[in-house]
Parts: structure tokens; sequence; C-alpha cells
């Protein structure tokens, strides 16, 4: 983990421009789903977006679907939560991460991780930063799952209970799934 740099002030927009232009900072949140193979082409998507700056969360599932190194951008887990904090006037990982922040995406949202935010529990640091969110800037959530899970009623009331937090739901597609099943 490299240290928490502090939020640069900005930079030109274009060369030509003299209006300066503050970076936009995006914080992806990546979970144990399945689909987080897809995490090296969201990032590299993302980082074809002038003026954006990146950086990810993820669980310790989630580092199962991907390689760390394929990640072009600063990745946090866990371990890092604790690592930068030593003593009382240090900085709190997921305060910081939170602050720096203009828009956070969790893509994806597994099951077990909805089921947590949507009852208040936060035991890692992903869940951590969104429980400390700041309800006034956007905080996006893929869902992401088997369609067994998604078909669950728990799961439609998990789903509610984030929209009634203000997050928004980015909907899932219906394709065939790596098990094989089509949902």
């Amino acid at each position: 983990m490299e240290p928490f740099p502090a939020p640069g002030p900005g930079f030109p927009a274009e060369q030509s421009s003299p209006v300066l232009q503050k970076e936009f900072h995006v914080l992806v949140g990546v979970t144990g789903s399945v689909a987080a193979l897809k995490l090296p082409l969201l990032i590299t998507q993302l980082l074809q977006i002038p003026g954006l700056e990146v950086r990810v969360v993820t669980t310790e599932r989630a580092k199962h679907f991907y390689k760390a190194q394929e990640i072009p951008v600063t990745l946090y887990s866990d371990e890092d939560e604790w690592q930068l904090w030593r003593g009382r006037s240090d900085p709190v990982l997921h305060v910081e991460l939170r602050r720096w922040a203009d828009l956070m995406l969790v893509a994806p949202l597994d099951a077990n991780t909805l089921a947590k935010l949507a009852n208040g529990i936060c035991d890692n640091l992903l869940t951590c930063v969104i429980r400390a969110w700041d309800l006034s800037k956007p905080l996006l959530f893929c869902p992401a799952m088997n369609t067994a899970m998604w078909e669950h009623p728990i799961t439609a009331r998990q789903v509610e209970q984030l929209k009634g937090f203000g997050y928004r739901e980015i909907p899932c597609v219906v394709k065939k799934l790596v098990c094989g099943d089509q949902g």
C-alpha cells in the first residue's frame, strides 16, 4: 500500500486551458462475486475518462477473482486499514477514503456484502467505508449474484434498504452466468 496522499489542487483540463478543474475521485468497491473477474476491465474503462482518478477497495473474497498486478491503480484491502493506523493522531483509512472520494461505485456487490450493508454490519474495510459514507455524495451499487440468490425474497428487501439510504442501484443484466445458468 502506498501512503495516503493528500488530495491535490487540481490540474488543467486541457493543455491550452488556463482554468483549473478539480480531478474527480472515484472509489470502486469490489466484493466476492464471480463478476469481480471484470475488475481489470472496469478500471481500464474508467481510466479512459479524462480527469478521473480511481482507487479500489477490495474484500478478501474478491481477491480470488482477479490478479492484483492487473489493477493499475491503488488497491486497498483489510490489511491496509490496520497498517495505516498506529496511534491516536494517525489517519483512519476508511475515513480518509470516504473524504477523498467524490463518488463510490460498488461493482460487483455480492449477496453477502449486500446483506451486511442492509443491516449496518461493517466488519471489513469496504463495509466501514460505506458505513461512514457521506450521504451527500453518490454511491452506486451493482448487484451481482447467482439467479437463485437474486430471486430470494430477502434480496429485494435488502436492495430497497440500500435505496432507502439514498444509494443508487445499477440494475442486473440477464445473461449466461459462469455456473451455466441463464439469469
